[in-house]
């Protein structure tokens, strides 16, 4: 692979990790400047151009690829966002550095109007970018991410505004819980879609690109439900379960985001699901950073035998390699130059213990 020499390596290790099977050490995507200066284009005018025009959009990917070195189980790899425009009906506005929704009123009656249909302009828009993103790739230079969709739960909150979303679900629960798990078949069938026609142009690669690369030998979903942070274990059973089923079921493994500590009331139940594979941790602004403050959450999920997933700061990947089953752990480390991520590498796994039995591993 043109940005990944090593790459049959990572990919042996990350395998591994899936597995459940011991590889020296844990799995650390590394992240430091390669000493290439390929310049990077200007920012467009038009904040969609930057998230939805290929020229501008593939531009920007070869310079970011170019300029990192991609070391340990970094896969190369770039965040197309623009998926999110691929919003089930609702009205996207782009800035310089996010993509946002209007709100408009729902009457919680009647069909739903949370629909992608199949000639909605930004699912167009967005699967001409994918496979023009893969038209670049080929078959050997980098590898393209599984679509940046996000899920029906967390669009719909953000269509018809928190307060008037989390409202409906107490008001109208089953319209609701019927709108999220249709919105969700729909996603879903989008992104199937979008994945058919990148698997024609390129290597596909069944992963997350860019914000958390998560590479795994076999499908997967990869969801999140931001909004659960607001929901009581009982809504979230009702009201998120349902959509996760449709995608775990479909795929039969997930890689899930949780988004700060007060969506931790939901893991027991995340913990249950049969298709769980990977939890990935975000902490909020108010929490620790990840690293040792956090090391009950974590052993609670590998001693399911699921994978952490997890941006850590270069000084705490010490005390976790020491502390957790490498065998279920995944961390992203960015350092200030290749050499000092090879003397990471290095000291991980001289740090790393023999693995203790885990529950689940690998299953």
């Amino acid at each position: 692979m043109r940005y990944k020499p090593n790459w049959d390596e990572a990919q042996e290790r990350l395998s591994a990790m899936w597995e459940g099977r011991a590889a020296g050490r844990p799995c650390i995507s590394i992240t430091a400047p390669s000493g290439e200066a390929v310049p990077a284009p200007a920012a467009p005018e038009d904040p969609e151009r930057k998230w939805l025009d290929p020229g501008w959009v593939l531009a920007d990917m070869s310079a970011a690829l170019a300029n990192t070195w991609w070391g340990g189980e970094a896969v190369p790899s770039y965040l197309f966002m623009g998926g999110w425009a691929v919003c089930l009906g609702g009205r996207p506005r782009f800035a310089a550095d996010t993509i946002w929704f209007e709100t408009f009123e729902t009457e919680p009656a009647g069909e739903s109007p949370f629909r992608t249909t199949a000639d909605d302009p930004w699912l167009r828009k967005y699967e001409t970018l994918l496979c023009a993103a893969a038209e670049a790739a080929q078959w050997d230079d980098f590898l393209i991410g599984t679509p940046c969709i996000l899920p029906a739960n967390d669009l719909l909150s953000m269509h018809m505004g928190p307060e008037a979303f989390l409202l409906a679900l107490v008001d109208a629960p089953r319209w609701m819980r019927d709108a999220i798990v249709l919105g969700a078949r729909e996603q879903l069938t989008a992104w199937l879609r979008i994945m058919d026609r990148v698997k024609e142009r390129a290597r596909f690669w069944y992963g997350n690109g860019g914000w958390m690369p998560f590479w795994a030998p076999q499908p997967y979903a990869s969801t999140q439900s931001d909004v659960s942070c607001m929901l009581s274990p009982e809504m979230f059973e009702e009201f998120v379960v349902p959509e996760l089923d449709v995608f775990g079921g479909h795929f039969g493994a997930m890689w899930y985001h949780l988004d700060g500590a007060d969506a931790r009331q939901h893991l027991p139940r995340l913990l249950s699901l049969p298709y769980l594979r990977v939890i990935q941790y975000t902490p909020r602004p108010s929490e620790p950073p990840n690293g040792p403050a956090h090391l009950d959450f974590y052993r609670r999920i590998q001693s399911s035998g699921r994978i952490v997933h997890i941006e850590v700061p270069k000084g705490n990947v010490e005390p976790l390699v020491k502390a957790l089953d490498p065998r279920l752990l995944m961390m992203h480390v960015g350092c200030e130059s290749e050499s000092e991520g090879r003397e990471l590498l290095e000291a991980a796994r001289l740090w790393t213990m023999p693995p203790r039995a885990v529950k689940g591993g690998g299953k």
